[in-house]
């Protein structure tokens, strides 16, 4: 997997001051997707054992909230391989950090369903995460008066609500 850029401070990609991993590679190719140059799988450096040390040291200190993961895509199976291991480590030493993803995949529609973004971590991955901001980015329904999304189409999952409930749970926020 490539790092297509790391954010150690963002305020835009989840509540309150995150850590965001930009990962590269995305098949879905959205017209109007602000971050094209990290569809190519190549894009940026390779993930290694010191970002992730990194990673995990950018998201100790107290007014960090969590990791916000994004793309390219990280449901993409071959990003999700390594992600899994990164969510893994973050949730044994940083428990109290929370977890956002934003995937062009629906959580209904492809990520719970057999489809080519489901792979032998996906189940895995999706119990680590705790809003999920879904749906492909569609130019025709784009509206910046949204929050933490793009387009109308998207969703704010509350997962571990949706996961334990089997239905779509919408996050609320604070």
């Amino acid at each position: 997997m490539n790092v297509a850029t790391i954010k150690p401070v963002d305020i835009a990609n989840g509540e309150g001051v995150r850590v965001s991993l930009f990962v590269s590679g995305c098949t879905h190719h959205c017209p109007g997707c602000f971050n094209a140059e990290a569809w190519d799988f190549s894009y940026g450096e390779p993930y290694t054992a010191e970002t992730e040390d990194r990673l995990i040291e950018m998201l100790r200190p107290s007014y960090i909230r969590g990791l916000s993961l994004l793309g390219g895509e990280p449901f993409e199976p071959q990003n999700q391989r390594v992600l899994v291991g990164l969510l893994r480590r973050l949730k044994a030493e940083l428990p109290e950090k929370d977890v956002w993803c934003y995937s062009g995949y629906t959580l209904d529609g492809e990520l719970l369903t057999e489809s080519r973004a489901r792979c032998e971590v996906t189940d895995e991955m999706l119990s680590m995460i705790d809003v999920l901001v879904d749906g492909r980015f569609e130019q025709d329904k784009r509206n910046l008066m949204l929050r933490f999304r793009g387009s109308e189409n998207q969703r704010l999952i509350d997962l571990p609500a949706s996961l334990a409930r089997g239905e779509i749970v919408e996050w609320k926020g604070l």
